[in-house]
């Protein structure tokens, strides 16, 4: 009757084991950037990459055109998740969140960045811990919100038991919609002793209180999401932002008010020049030689 029992007991631990390593969140991420990124991208995906210990840091990549590549490169490095920055005239920074190789994937403009560095902010995180994951409501209102959110958990949500990661959770990531973006912000959980106003003869224990603040921690950034594809860096587009407006766009259209205002001032100029001759009104001063009436006598 032992030796049943005992194997019985064998096999339901067996199964029990089988049960939970089959509901392990296996999640890696691939990290890296393309050419032409300028320091503050390179600070700015160190920093992430030490907040994230499930990630995997490679070189840059040297085509723009062919981002299918990351596929078979993510594929290399047993990575299922794929977070790629683009950068574009030394200035302009996009993001890419994929889940390689089947999609889908997310494209969003990175804009008002600020690493640890440049803040100098008190709070501290052990690095490797895992962080907590806030999303704001918004996410939940459309399905491309639903969906960019499951993404952003794949991407910065750790798993338990991932690569270089440590049994603790000390830090709060914190994805808030607002004006149609998506801003990120990570802070970490502070706890104080605070003493309470109670009878001095009562117990220690019961005399003091933890309480829990967040301090940020950096860094900082605003995401605004422009397409949604449903393969992984290709296929067909699944969503589309018409309000985006494209950083060429605008510097295009602020060089065309300048020159738009240089054109009416020289316009006034020369009406101005054509009304004092017509009037007979010449200027005191002595002509030069590159005055129109010298130039053109």
């Amino acid at each position: 009757m032992a030796s049943v029992y005992k194997s019985v007991s064998k096999t339901g631990t067996k199964t029990s084991s089988s049960d939970e390593t089959e509901k392990k969140n296996k999640q890696r991420v691939l990290v890296l950037t393309s050419r032409g990124v300028t320091y503050r991208h390179r600070h700015l995906l160190n920093d992430l990459v030490a907040m994230l210990p499930h990630s995997r840091k490679d070189a840059k990549l040297d085509t723009k055109s062919k981002l299918y590549h990351l596929n078979e490169i993510a594929d290399l490095y047993n990575c299922n998740n794929i977070l790629f920055f683009e950068a574009r005239k030394h200035q302009d920074l996009y993001v890419w969140l994929s889940k390689a190789p089947n999609g889908p994937c997310v494209k969003m403009h990175l804009q008002n960045l600020h690493t640890m560095e440049e803040l100098h902010f008190t709070g501290n995180a052990l690095k490797g811990s895992r962080p907590l994951l806030s999303f704001d409501a918004t996410f939940d209102a459309t399905p491309a919100m639903q969906l960019i959110k499951e993404m952003l958990h794949h991407t910065f949500g750790v798993p338990k038991g991932a690569r270089k990661s440590k049994p603790f959770t000390d830090h709060v990531i914190s994805f808030a919609i607002a004006d149609g973006k998506i801003w990120f912000r990570n802070y970490q959980i502070s706890e104080a002793e605070v003493t309470k106003n109670v009878d001095p003869d009562a117990p220690k224990s019961k005399t003091v209180e933890t309480e829990l603040s967040l301090v940020e921690i950096g860094p900082r950034f605003v995401m605004t999401p422009i397409v949604i594809l449903e393969g992984s860096f290709g296929g067909p587009v699944i969503y589309e932002n018409k309000e985006f407006v494209s950083p060429n766009a605008i510097r295009a259209e602020i060089r065309n008010r300048k020159a738009q205002k240089y054109h009416s001032r020289t316009q006034e100029k020369t009406k101005r020049d054509v009304k004092m001759k017509a009037l007979g009104i010449e200027k005191d001063r002595e002509k030069g030689e590159l005055d129109d009436d010298v130039l053109f006598a």
